[in-house]
């Protein structure tokens, strides 16, 4: 008779040899990576730190040439009287030039021919002491259509001296107020954001510019008589 043997592992089973993982858990595998294929990998890697040293190379004398501006900001060379003089031909006046000793900083002086509102007008624009702006605008033209546009239909609250003139104030009560000046044939509108101390100093400075100028006579092609 056959004898009967117990059952038992067969050793043809498959499985990890030696001591089994705990838990009943595989071993990690760990990739292998051929040799052609990292030696490919590490090529791009150095291929694109390569490039970008390159491009940092090429911009970086630009960047070099070109420095940063000051932390005052560019302030522009604007000869607001030598601006006006020119201007003067063709507005058949003289624009006024207010002298401010240079405390209200021009950044822009021009003649505009009107095109668009039909109002030809001289423009100046003062950043003033306490860092605002303060606009001024002159024309020999002014209708009340042109007023409003320009001082954004603020109400009229009062006058304001300044000059020896008294000037129309126009406030709507937050953002620009407008100080307005009908004076020696030609009206000024002065319209920003400063406080109206800092207006009335350069409204000052416009009425001695606009007496030291000749009066506008009535007819536009008519000289300007003194």
């Amino acid at each position: 008779m056959q004898e009967k043997t117990s059952p038992g592992q067969d050793p043809s089973d498959s499985g990890p040899t030696g001591q089994d993982a705990p838990n009943g858990e595989q071993p990690p595998v760990k990739p292998v990576i051929p040799a052609a294929a990292a030696k490919r990998a590490n090529a791009s890697v150095i291929g694109m730190i390569v490039a970008l040293l390159v491009s940092i190379a090429a911009f970086l004398p630009i960047v070099l040439m070109n420095p940063l501006p000051k932390s005052d900001g560019f302030r522009p060379d604007i000869d607001v009287p030598a601006v006006a003089r020119n201007a003067s031909d063709v507005a058949g006046f003289t624009p006024a030039a207010p002298d401010t000793a240079k405390t209200f900083r021009p950044n822009y002086a021009r003649w505009e021919s009107g095109s668009g509102s039909g109002v030809p007008t001289w423009e100046v624009g003062y950043i003033t002491p306490k860092d605002s702006f303060i606009g001024l605008v002159q024309t020999r033209q002014s209708n009340p259509t042109w007023l409003l546009q320009q001082t954004k239909s603020a109400p009229v609250t009062g006058t304001r001296d300044a000059g020896g003139q008294a000037w129309e104030l126009r406030d709507a009560g937050k953002g620009e107020k407008s100080m307005i000046l009908d004076y020696r044939g030609t009206t000024v509108v002065l319209t920003g954001t400063a406080q109206l101390d800092e207006f009335a100093v350069l409204a000052d400075a416009v009425v001695k510019s606009l007496d030291s100028n000749p009066a506008v006579t009535v007819s536009p092609s008519a000289s300007p008589a003194p």
